[in-house]
């Protein structure tokens, strides 16, 4: 018997499709600071929830399972049907991998406890974020952030186990629902960026090692409030004109946020007399994109604190969010900071 050594194809007749997300996250399990294999799989129900989410969506047209659902949630905003429907995919696959005691959702007034006491983590998430744009073919997202738990497993779940700094997050990430599926995440050891392939099945690594540029020519802002905003900001979004720089604002937080970490840019929603607070919720929306951000070189703060630092009080807490590049970041602090009023009035 003949025995013939392995050489690599280097026809170009059959192209790599790559590393999927199964395999990275092997590959990199020993990045985990407690590698046992929980986060490993609690990363793949998070990424096969996401396929399901990913098909809801793409047939919502034609399934009946656009537009309103008919309730509110706990912010006050009209649930759309597949805001319901994103939540029980998420609540049945992290409930049935069996590394999660608890989950904060967007779309539950309360901590839902899964009454798993071995579970070592806590997730927080927006199931679909942006889902108002579905009827309209716009993207949207979902967003999650994971804490390890603080009290001993084996016991019930404690507040303090959900109401952590975004600090103590162990991974968090988001999946982008647009021209192609995008899964991004974190463990604290970069970011790298996952695309869907859907006659496959699988994700595909197609961004590693994503890195923010320092400067962009960006702003994503909703102007419509703009009477509302201080003089600083007023000021800031007026040199951004002068420079003609690009306004880009989707209403979609993943999308605007996607595309200001791959250009360079800033993402702004700010505190105003309508919203004193801000409107992003901080556990589950702002810690999320915050921690992803500083992982690849980008910055959050609420205008006065960086994001990760704030200690939540409250379990759909708002907050300012500025987010994006280092100095456009930095920028805008600085005029806020100074109150620059507008060199015209």
């Amino acid at each position: 018997m003949k025995i013939k050594k392995y050489t690599p194809d280097k026809s170009g007749l059959a192209y790599s499709v790559g590393v999927t997300l199964d395999r990275f996250i092997k590959i990199k399990q020993e990045d985990f600071t407690f590698a046992s294999g929980e986060l490993s799989q609690l990363l793949r129900d998070i990424a096969l929830a996401s396929k399901i989410v990913n098909r809801e969506t793409n047939r919502a047209g034609l399934a009946n399972i656009g537009g309103a659902f008919g309730q509110t949630n706990v912010q006050g905003e009209e649930q759309q049907k597949l805001d319901v429907i994103a939540n029980i995919r998420f609540m049945r696959a992290l409930s049935k991998g069996g590394e999660v005691c608890a989950i904060v959702s967007e779309e539950d007034d309360e901590v839902i406890d899964l009454q798993n006491k071995s579970g070592k983590y806590v997730v927080a998430i927006d199931p679909l974020d942006g889902s108002s744009n579905i009827d309209v073919n716009i993207s949207i997202g979902t967003i999650f952030s994971i804490y390890r738990r603080i009290t001993p497993v084996g016991s019930p779940i404690q507040i303090e186990d959900v109401m952590q700094p975004g600090a103590n997050q162990v991974a968090s990430g988001y999946v982008l629902y647009g021209s192609s599926t995008m899964l991004v995440y974190t463990t604290g050891h970069g970011v790298n960026g996952f695309t869907y392939e859907p006659s496959l099945g699988e994700f595909f690594l197609s961004h590693p090692n994503m890195r923010a540029p320092q400067n962009g020519k960006i702003y994503s802002v909703n102007e419509g409030t703009y009477n509302h905003f201080d003089d600083g900001l007023k000021s800031y979004i007026q040199e951004c004109k002068k420079r003609e720089y690009s306004a880009r604002y989707i209403g979609s937080l993943v999308a605007d946020f996607h595309r200001n970490l791959l250009k360079g840019g800033i993402y702004i929603y700010p505190a105003t007399a309508k919203a004193p607070n801000g409107k992003l919720r901080l556990l589950y929306e702002a810690n999320a994109l915050a921690f992803i951000a500083e992982q690849a070189g980008a910055k959050a703060t609420d205008g006065k604190q960086r994001i990760l630092e704030i200690m939540p009080s409250s379990l759909h807490q708002r907050t300012p969010l500025y987010i994006g590049s280092v100095k456009m970041v930095d920028e805008v602090a600085q005029y806020q900071k100074n109150n620059i009023a507008i060199v015209s009035q």
